[in-house]
C-alpha cells in the first residue's frame, strides 16, 4: 500500500492552516502592535502565559506540525520533480519528512516543558 495520500494530506491540511492563520498573525504582530492595538501582548512574560495555557499549546503544536508537514511535502517535490532529482526520491523523502518529523518532535518536547 503507498502512503502517497497520507503525505497529500498532511500537505493540504498544512496549507489550510497557513492559508487561515497566516493573516491573523500578521495582523497581530506586524499590524497591532505598530498601530498599539497589541500594546503589551507580545512581551515575554505575557508570551509564555499564553503558551503554558493547554490550548496555547495544542495550538502552537497544531501550527507548527502541519506547516512543518507542508514544507516537507513540497520541498520534496520541489526537490524531485523540479531539480529532476527521482533518482534520489526514497533519500530525499527521508531527509524532508525525518527533518520536519524532528522539529515536529522538538516542538512537542519544547511545549511539555513548559
Amino acid at each position: 500500500m503507498r502512503s502517497e495520500p497520507l503525505w497529500w494530506l498532511l500537505f493540504a491540511a498544512g496549507g489550510t492552516v497557513a492559508a487561515l492563520l497566516l493573516p491573523v498573525h500578521v495582523l497581530l504582530t506586524g499590524v497591532g502592535v505598530a498601530a498599539g492595538w497589541t500594546r503589551d501582548a507580545l512581551a515575554y512574560e505575557r508570551a509564555v502565559e499564553l503558551v503554558a495555557h493547554p490550548v496555547g499549546r495544542a495550538y502552537v503544536f497544531a501550527v507548527v506540525a502541519s506547516w512543518m508537514l507542508h514544507w516537507a511535502h513540497r520541498f520534496r517535490y520541489t526537490l524531485t520533480e523540479g531539480l529532476h532529482l527521482k533518482a534520489s526520491w526514497v533519500p530525499v523523502a527521508f531527509a524532508c519528512y525525518g527533518t520536519a518529523v524532528g522539529i515536529v518532535a522538538a516542538a512537542a518536547v519544547v511545549l511539555a516543558r513548559l
